[in-house]
């Protein structure tokens, strides 16, 4: 079997492996109006592989439909209107599309008592999908209450998406904050909630799968 014939039928390893590519790529897209562009091309690609898993869950795939298309629609608007407002929604609204991607991935992995092929790797585009909407959700705390995050170098400044990213993965796997830290209660318990929610994720999601592919064997 090719490797893309393998790819088509195990969508969930598609959205990991490109989830993964763009936090390869994501530093190269911080500091220029291409790479910003690019930032939001990317941005579309990933929502669409998001909802193409989506319908594999026995969740409502339509609620995950209308979420992304209204990221896609403020996102547009943001871009022509100065709005605080939609400023706001659109980190708020795609932290909500991938919490909603990231159920459904859960939900799907659930489903039955065997672990297949593709439930392992949607195990691990849950675990991005859950980064991801974390990072979002840091983004909205930066805009609604500046000054949450503080970093060694350029301790004053707004924190790059980059720079969110890596604070909510290492934070979702347990390994510490690194030297982006919380200042602001409000971002200080964005923070545990996810430390939470990567500890349970592991303790009642991927043991699961790892039991059941054991006793497969």
């Amino acid at each position: 079997m090719s490797a893309l014939s393998h790819l088509k039928r195990h969508p969930s390893a598609i959205l990991l492996f490109v989830q993964l590519l763009g936090v390869l790529l994501y530093p190269w897209m911080d500091d220029s109006t291409l790479g910003r562009a690019l930032f939001g091309a990317f941005g579309l690609l990933v929502l669409g592989l998001a909802l193409q898993v989506v319908k594999r869950s026995p969740v409502h795939s339509w609620v995950a439909a209308v979420l992304a298309l209204l990221v896609l629609t403020l996102g547009l608007l943001d871009l022509w209107l100065a709005s605080r407002v939609l400023e706001l929604l659109v980190p708020a609204l795609e932290a909500a599309f991938y919490f909603y991607a990231a159920a459904s991935l859960i939900a799907y992995m659930n489903a039955d008592q065997r672990a297949t092929t593709d439930e392992l790797y949607a195990a691990g585009a849950t675990f991005t999908l859950l980064a991801w909407a974390f990072a979002h959700l840091f983004s909205f705390c930066q805009l609604a209450v500046p000054g949450s995050f503080s970093a060694a170098l350029d301790a004053d400044a707004p924190r790059t998406w980059t720079e969110l990213l890596f604070l909510s993965f290492t934070t979702l796997s347990g390994v510490g904050l690194g030297d982006i830290l919380p200042l602001t209660p409000a971002a200080r318990s964005l923070v545990m909630i996810e430390e939470f929610a990567g500890v349970m994720y592991l303790a009642l999601v991927v043991s699961r799968l790892i039991a059941m592919s054991v006793s497969r064997r």
